[in-house]
């Protein structure tokens, strides 16, 4: 039973996919780094604004929102960064890039002496994150089989949420000074694997004109022998051709490339899916989570609260990495947009009345819909919008308007990381978790009745 589990062809460990799999680990590992520099800001914040700062100032509010957000305008810079260099040097050397801004945040964040220490960390932090959301997706997309490629750009998100889940244990239970000189090992570990074991994408090569070596890459990431050589040369041949006759005006895409019938169903899909994966507050709320709990009007330990939400974060994940390719996009952001919208709509009511009764039996409660709002949030609306992302798209434009679309993703997280403390600070907890939920439950609407399927779709058709 085991041997026929493993040579089905969606199973990821099978033999065909061995290789794919080891590539995702290994490169998602900058994405754990990353997660741990979300998680850990979380609970340092509230640290930073009290007497208890472990620096020599303090954070007000402003700076507060300022050092929250910064990671947005940094990933503005990655996503521009990462577009014009990965077409043109490679997917390899890209991902060994992502690494230098992202080592440089921890080594500020030791020496910081001031917010604006904070600031420029979080803003080189943003670069790496920017770069990671335009390269990760992008290179697995082509280098992984259809039956699998949703699983594999699911461990992206669930990558970040495990390193999320280690910044909230790190930040809560280690000094300051300390998780610097720990988180350093993955950037490092990251970039020496790279650099080893990680090669360019066959259809990078391909386009490059480096046939041999793009036969090299697709026979190791589909882990072919010289015994299936004429499968092998079958398969190949026919993605050279597809490729070949699709890039000979590639140098040439005009505005009417963007204006076709499939690409303005695109966007109007990606721009839905844009609004509420960051206005459902899905990210704000991990950099933000201790505040949250310190304000939502239950008595239990914030940092305790928010370490038990990073748990559920990662079951989320495992859930898509598991069901994408099963159930399909579509159906678990349908699920995730309701259970959202619903989550935040009970999380907003007791924190409202929490303001005028006395709710301390049923503590519980926010902790319950939060983490209810995280799973059924990183379901769908985390876990498969990268994919679905870049799977959207005509092929002509993929590249570019995938990477416009995570540009102006990293627009809406500046917007909302800066705007989020503003408006729990002014219109208190209640009113923000209801606007977050009314905006969901308008993407809820628009999934069910409009959003296209890309399960199975061949990342050389339209």
């Amino acid at each position: 039973m085991l041997i026929k589990f493993l040579e089905q062809p969606n199973c990821l460990l099978n033999q065909r996919n061995r290789y794919q799999l080891l590539a995702t680990m290994l490169i998602n590992l900058i994405c754990i780094s990353h997660g741990i520099g979300i998680g850990w800001l979380s609970p340092i914040l509230r640290k930073l604004q009290s007497d208890e700062s472990p620096l020599n100032f303090q954070l007000s509010i402003s700076e507060v929102s300022w050092v929250g957000s910064a990671v947005g305008l940094g990933a503005l810079v990655g996503n521009a960064l990462m577009g014009l260099l990965l077409p043109r040097i490679g997917s390899r050397l890209c991902l060994l890039l992502v690494a230098i801004p992202h080592s440089c945040l921890w080594l500020l964040v030791y020496f910081a002496e001031g917010a604006e220490y904070l600031f420029i960390g979080r803003f080189l932090a943003g670069v790496s994150c920017g770069s990671i959301y335009i390269s990760h997706p992008i290179f697995l997309s082509e280098i992984s089989d259809a039956k699998i490629r949703g699983s594999l750009g699911a461990m992206l998100m669930l990558s970040v949420n495990v390193g999320i889940l280690l910044g909230y244990i790190l930040g809560t239970h280690l000094a300051y000074h300390i998780v610097p000189f720990v988180v350093l090992i993955f950037p490092i570990i990251y970039f020496i694997s790279t650099l080893l074991i990680i090669r360019d994408s066959p259809m990078h090569l391909i386009r490059k004109g480096k046939y041999k070596e793009a036969e090299q890459s697709f026979r190791y990431y589909k882990n072919i022998k010289d015994s299936d050589q004429l499968g092998a040369l079958t398969e190949f041949e026919e993605m050279k051709q597809t490729l070949t006759q699709s890039d000979k005006n590639s140098d040439k895409v005009t505005l009417k490339d963007f204006l076709t019938r499939p690409a303005l169903k695109a966007y109007c899909s990606a721009v839905v899916l844009l609004i509420v994966n960051q206005f459902s507050g899905l990210y704000a709320m991990v950099n933000y989570m201790s505040d949250i709990f310190a304000l939502s009007g239950s008595s239990m330990d914030p940092d305790t609260c928010t370490i038990i939400i990073g748990i559920v974060q990662i079951l989320g994940t495992c859930a898509t990495t598991v069901l994408c390719d099963i159930w399909g996009r579509r159906i678990l952001l349908v699920v995730s947009s309701a259970g959202v919208a619903f989550s935040l709509t009970c999380f907003g009511l007791f924190t409202y009345y929490a303001q005028w009764y006395d709710l301390s039996e049923w503590s519980w409660v926010p902790l319950f819909f939060m983490s209810l709002y995280i799973f059924l949030g990183n379901i769908g609306l985390v876990g498969c919008f990268f994919v679905l992302l870049v799977e959207m798209f005509p092929v002509k434009i993929r590249a570019r308007a995938a990477s416009i679309s995570i540009a102006i993703c990293s627009l809406f997280v500046f917007i909302m990381l800066i705007i989020f403390p503003l408006c729990m600070d002014r219109w208190g907890v209640p009113a923000t978790m209801w606007s977050c939920a009314g905006i969901t439950a308008l993407g809820f609407i628009f999934f069910i009745f409009f959003l296209k399927e890309t399960k199975g779709k061949s990342m050389l058709e339209d």
